[in-house]
């Protein structure tokens, strides 16, 4: 881990996608140019109402989605589940190949939902949107606000707090400093502000 800090940005990029080739976890920082078709991908519950309150509910459906995207090998830059919607930084050529998975997560998640509810026909959820990713610091702007979406929405103090989140990925294996270094080099400021319906404008950092 001490050696891995002193590598170059392209070093540490190298072994990361070297893990994901074997099969260990999806996220991998990206190579600009070879990277078409980065897109935030955010979906959320009918009327915003919070049908994923515990960490477990929010740990099934990021394993649905997990597992989903697994399927057709969509690589995910970052990610974060929250109560009533989740965000994504997915990889794609074309965008409509995550389209069928979706909407089969979606499906079966409402199922499950309503089966335990015990009720029929509730609608759960509203759609997903999605915003391509249009080059570098757009890309990691972008993973600073996935990470900072739960102390954004006023859930907990700061990003690490939150369980269901890629951050402590990153933590692990780039370290708390390469994230301070990511904040300070790519602000969230008021990033989604007038396409986030969610609320607060509040900033904290790590």
């Amino acid at each position: 881990m001490y050696r891995y800090r002193t590598l170059t940005p392209e070093q540490k990029a190298e072994i990361l996608r070297q893990r994901q080739s074997r099969g260990m976890p999806l996220h991998e920082p990206p190579h600009f140019h070879c990277a078409e078709g980065w897109f935030l991908i955010t979906a959320a519950t009918y009327e915003h109402k919070r049908y994923f309150q515990t960490e477990e509910e929010r740990s099934w459906l990021l394993a649905e989605l997990l597992k989903a995207f697994q399927d057709i090998k969509i690589s995910i830059g970052s990610w974060v589940v929250l109560p009533n919607h989740y965000h994504l930084l997915v990889r794609c050529h074309p965008l409509s190949v995550i389209s069928q998975p979706l909407r089969r997560v979606h499906a079966r998640t409402a199922r499950m939902l309503n089966r335990r509810a015990g009720v029929s026909g509730r609608k759960i959820w509203h759609s997903f949107s999605d915003r391509q990713i249009r080059n570098e610091r757009h890309y990691y702007t972008t993973l600073n606000y996935i990470h900072y979406n739960p102390t954004k929405h006023d859930y907990v103090r700061g990003p690490l707090d939150w369980t269901c989140s890629s951050l402590h990925w990153y933590q692990k294996h780039l370290g708390v400093e390469w994230l301070r270094d990511l904040w300070t080099a790519y602000p969230v400021r008021d990033y989604g502000k007038g396409w986030d319906w969610f609320g607060s404008d509040q900033q904290t950092g790590l």
